[in-house]
């Protein structure tokens, strides 16, 4: 036997015991089963996929970062801290007088508002002296920073209705509030705003 057949059946054994892979397909680790391009493709999709519809449930029914679009929450928040407010939180408790709130913008000018809530369904709050009074007591608020509240558009006092809240900013020398647009009902609430995440100097529970 020639040399060249020598070489030609050394190769052909070299192939009969190496397996055929298909085009379109890998080999795993082990060698042993190809896995097909398709099906891995088609799995990253899906985690993909489910990446998304957990992010967008979360978003909707969790937690949702917002960005602060005006000065009337200062300088509790300042304009254009982001913070991420809680969305479940109300469907379990309604909120309690001091808590800060997202909300849909009654007027339209902005998408979201962001306010405290002062006074309850229920309740009557007026504005005496550039104090507020709610169900004949004067509120400690320390956070408005001695800016007078004073009396705007909405005629005081005022009885908030059942299913409602009476929200105002902390800046209140600067911020269009229940005292321009009334009341607020529950339904209207998005959530409790409890951290501010953004700029990092500032990061920290909210009051």
């Amino acid at each position: 036997m020639t040399e060249q057949e020598y070489e030609r059946n050394d190769l052909a054994d070299v192939t009969e015991t190496v397996p055929a892979v298909r085009e379109g397909t890998t080999m795993t680790d082990d060698g042993e089963r190809p896995i097909s391009f398709i099906r891995w493709l088609a799995e990253l999709v899906a985690m993909v996929a489910l990446a998304f519809i957990l992010a967008a449930a979360i978003r909707t029914f969790v937690v949702q970062p917002y960005v602060i679009p005006s000065g009337s929450m200062i300088p509790t928040i300042e304009l254009q801290d982001r913070v991420i407010a809680n969305k479940f939180i109300y469907r379990f408790t309604e909120p309690e007088r001091g808590d800060i709130v997202v909300l849909e913008d009654p007027t339209g000018s902005v998408d979201t508002l962001i306010k405290r809530v002062i006074a309850l369904g229920g309740e009557t709050v007026d504005l005496v002296g550039g104090e507020v009074v709610v169900d004949g007591v004067v509120l400690d608020e320390p956070y408005t920073h001695g800016l007078p509240s004073e009396p705007m558009i909405q005629e005081m006092p005022y009885t908030v209705p059942e299913g409602h809240v009476w929200l105002m900013g902390d800046n209140r020398t600067n911020s269009a509030d229940s005292r321009v647009f009334g009341s607020v009902p529950l339904t209207e609430i998005k959530g409790r705003a409890i951290i501010r995440f953004w700029p990092p100097e500032r990061i920290g529970l909210m009051e």
